[in-house]
């Protein structure tokens, strides 16, 4: 396909006007297309509608710029990857407001125009959350991903009030999910290194976006994703370990054994043999329910169950908890789609860690995944692998055991 010529203008002004952006589009497709949107983000590719050129060129530099950011941010692939987490329980729009958010934040903090009125991180944080901040402290503290968790996190009433915010200041939808199954043309890696690149020019030459962007939470970052620190830790505690069997004798036996009878010297001590079957390894999942989970936060952690079920071979069960555990629930391997959705909990109690690590412990897993909030007393280390997965973990003291792992990473 050929380069765009709708955007040639804007893609060359930006070359003069801020060398960090300039660079960064460089690496991003720049197509011309049939649309209803001035521009449209899919994947790493810009697609410029006919509206885009009736823009004046200030504005038109401004939203390339956006569309840029879009890509080197990753959004669409990271867009995806939640989308693939969350399954049905997945909100494309809410996503795309707090993406749209931080983009704009950082563009008009670095000197840019935009499409007026422009939906800002500052302002979808008062609306949503009311909460009052600087708009370079809020891009220090929000990526697109943990303002998404936030969001829902706080309930239906945050969720309305950020996209009845976010309609108010002109936001469409202009960034498309890309397939968690599909592969990039450039890796996380990539992203990174052009990122760093982009910035130190524009740290060098003293303006544009490469003086603003260093220091926001979206930036590229090495960072592992949640999914796989919990794959990895799970999968260490459930491995199957040799087991000794005194029904059969080991090989070094047998050997020693013969040697002893063809010699006949004296014979040897019985040295038993390995089990052929190890038992299936077994995953407690203790859900807090507790008054302080709300209706988001608990939709979050069934998905999150969901996910996990789809993602582990192991003996899964779970115990619902808030100031008493509930009877464990095994999960069907085979029928999980359908039984976790249809799940229900006591709710509204308060919450108490130790009886439900206590009940967890009793069924002898190989590791207890609490999901909760983590406001609580924790209580006696149950003397068993624990991972708290914790919506957010930031603000959150660390228990005395085990490893707390964010979702919202």
């Amino acid at each position: 396909m050929t380069h765009s010529t709708r955007a040639t203008a804007a893609l060359r002004a930006l070359v003069e006007a801020d060398p960090a952006m300039a660079a960064l589009s460089l690496w991003c497709a720049h197509r011309d297309r049939d649309q209803t949107l001035p521009a449209v983000t899919e994947g790493e590719a810009i697609h410029y509608g006919a509206a885009f050129e009736a823009l004046a060129l200030h504005e038109a530099m401004g939203l390339a710029a956006h569309h840029i950011l879009h890509v080197a941010l990753r959004h669409g692939a990271r867009m995806g990857a939640m989308a693939a987490r969350m399954g049905e329980g997945f909100d494309a729009g809410l996503w795309g407001i707090a993406a749209d958010a931080i983009v704009n934040e950082a563009l008009l903090e670095a000197g840019y125009a935009l499409p007026r009125p422009a939906l800002r991180l500052t302002g979808l944080l008062a609306a949503a959350l009311g909460e009052v901040k600087d708009p370079r402290a809020a891009l220090a503290d929000w990526d697109a991903d943990r303002l998404y968790i936030r969001l829902r996190a706080e309930g239906e009433g945050a969720t309305s009030r950020a996209k009845a915010h976010a309609a108010s200041q002109g936001y469409a939808a202009d960034l498309t999910p890309a397939p968690a199954e599909a592969e990039p043309e450039k890796t996380e890696a990539d992203w990174r290194q052009h990122v760093t690149r982009a910035m130190e020019a524009g740290r060098i030459a003293g303006r544009g976006f490469g003086m603003v962007g260093r220091g926001m939470a979206d930036l590229p970052a090495p960072r592992t994703p949640w999914e796989v620190i919990l794959r990895g830790l799970v999968t260490r505690a459930l491995l199957p370990l040799p087991r000794a069997s005194h029904r059969r004798p080991g090989r070094a036996f047998l050997a020693m054994d013969a040697q002893a009878r063809a010699t006949g010297g004296p014979a040897p001590a019985f040295q038993p043999g390995l089990a052929r079957a190890a038992p299936v390894p077994r995953l407690v999942l203790a859900l807090d329910t507790s008054s302080s989970v709300d209706d988001a936060r608990m939709a979050l952690f069934l998905s999150e169950i969901m996910g996990i079920a789809r993602r582990v071979t192991a003996e899964i069960h779970l115990v619902a908890f808030d100031e008493a555990p509930e009877a464990p629930r095994r999960l069907d391997l085979a029928t999980w789609r359908t039984q976790v959705p249809a799940l229900t909990f006591r709710r509204g109690g308060g919450t108490a860690f130790g009886p439900a690590l206590a009940a967890a412990a009793a069924l002898g897993p190989a590791i207890i995944l609490v999901l909760t909030d983590l406001e609580g007393d924790p209580g006696p280390d149950p003397r068993r692998p624990v991972i708290w997965a914790v919506p957010d973990d930031k603000g959150i003291a660390p228990p005395p055991f085990g490893r707390v792992l964010s979702l919202s990473h």
